[in-house]
């Protein structure tokens, strides 16, 4: 068990600035996600962590002890690669021992851990296969095995599923989650997929440009985010120009209360819309139905609306909609971004909803 600290990291590569000022504190035995797109420096940090890329600035705390100068060998830590990096000459338990055979143990000791890490990860009687024997899944296993028959103190993932077919992706990173667990590691996970990191994070580190723009549990996140980019990043939602005016907020065909308080910064503000949101009422602004799209125990509803761009609405499988069809519909709760300032209207903070696949 571990406790790791970033105080302050930063790193250049030329002119463009991967990390910046970054600081993030991860618990003992908690999986925390780094999450971000592409180009945002969460992949520099994972590096940065394993010693594999040094920082301009700042330092790396495991257990309150500063590992900056460290090489990666030195460090409590251990990488999982995105290509998994198995010898193709090594079998599966060669590939395990790799690292033990480097710190010279003795063989029978080698031998012992290497069969316990093979049990581990549900692999007992793989370790005569060659990695072009094993299918993306049990290699992905093995690379595991590899870094954790180390004993490592934290364990560094650095999108180990994104070369699995979307099933056994989804598969693996339950597996991966529930060993997690067992094994009780300190983990740093990196990915750009909103779901993954949703599933199986205990925290979510959310980065845009390398700069950390919210920490929190995925539920959190979902239901309170506090700047307009993590709140388009996680899950689906829908997003709509407003205006503060007396007394309410106007987007749309939509008048909601407004918040006590708020005022437009710069003259602008963005009402934002979780789908599962809207929903159909009597009472509602009229709209007018583009394409209903069923996707299993729930509708997608794309909805053309007076003055703002068509927006998605998640509703009960049973409802009777058609395309082309006017209904009405009413925002039950919203967030209000007005330059760095946020604001709920409406009703109450609830967990976040499965994230769906979305229709074409």
């Amino acid at each position: 068990m571990a406790r790791l600290s970033l105080r302050h990291l930063s790193k250049r590569f030329g002119t463009h600035a991967a990390v910046h000022d970054l600081t993030l504190d991860v618990a003992d035995g908690e999986l925390m996600c780094l999450l971000g797109p592409s180009g945002c420096g969460k992949t520099t940090t994972l590096r940065m962590i394993g010693g594999f890329a040094a920082p301009d600035a700042g330092d790396i705390q495991i257990n309150g002890r500063s590992v900056v100068a460290l090489p990666p060998e030195r460090r409590p830590t251990a990488m999982v690669f995105q290509r998994y990096n198995l010898w193709p000459h090594m079998t599966a338990a060669q590939n395990i021992a790799f690292g033990l055979r480097l710190r010279r143990l003795p063989r029978g000791q080698i031998e012992a851990k290497v069969r316990d890490a093979l049990g581990l990860v549900g692999l007992p009687g793989a370790g005569h296969k060659y990695p072009h024997q094993l299918s993306g899944g049990e290699q992905q296993r093995v690379a595991v095995a590899r870094a954790l028959v180390l004993e490592p103190q934290i364990l560094l993932l650095d999108e180990p599923f994104s070369n699995l077919d979307a099933r056994l992706r989804v598969h693996m990173r339950e597996e991966v989650k529930q060993l997690q667990r067992a094994v009780g590691i300190t983990t740093v996970f990196v990915t750009h997929d909103q779901e993954e990191a949703l599933t199986i994070a205990d925290r979510i580190a959310v980065m845009k440009d390398g700069v950390l723009q919210q920490v929190d549990t995925p539920a959190a996140l979902y239901a309170r985010p506090r700047t307009l980019f993590v709140a388009d990043f996680i899950g689906t939602m829908n997003l709509l120009p407003a205006r503060i005016e007396a007394g309410a907020v106007a987007a749309g065909p939509w008048r909601l209360p407004a918040a006590g308080g708020l005022r437009p910064h710069g003259g602008e503000a963005t009402l934002a819309v979780r789908p599962e949101d809207l929903v159909l009422d009597p009472a509602g602004a009229p709209v007018r139905v583009r394409r209903v799209v069923n996707l299993g125990h729930y509708l997608q509803v794309l909805l053309e609306c007076p003055g703002v761009a068509p927006l998605r609405m998640f509703t009960e499988k049973g409802a009777s909609l058609e395309e082309g069809q006017g209904v009405r519909v009413r925002i039950s709760r919203a967030l209000l971004f007005s330059g760095p300032d946020v604001a709920e209207l409406g009703g109450p903070m609830r967990p976040p909803v499965a994230a769906p696949a979305e229709a074409p």
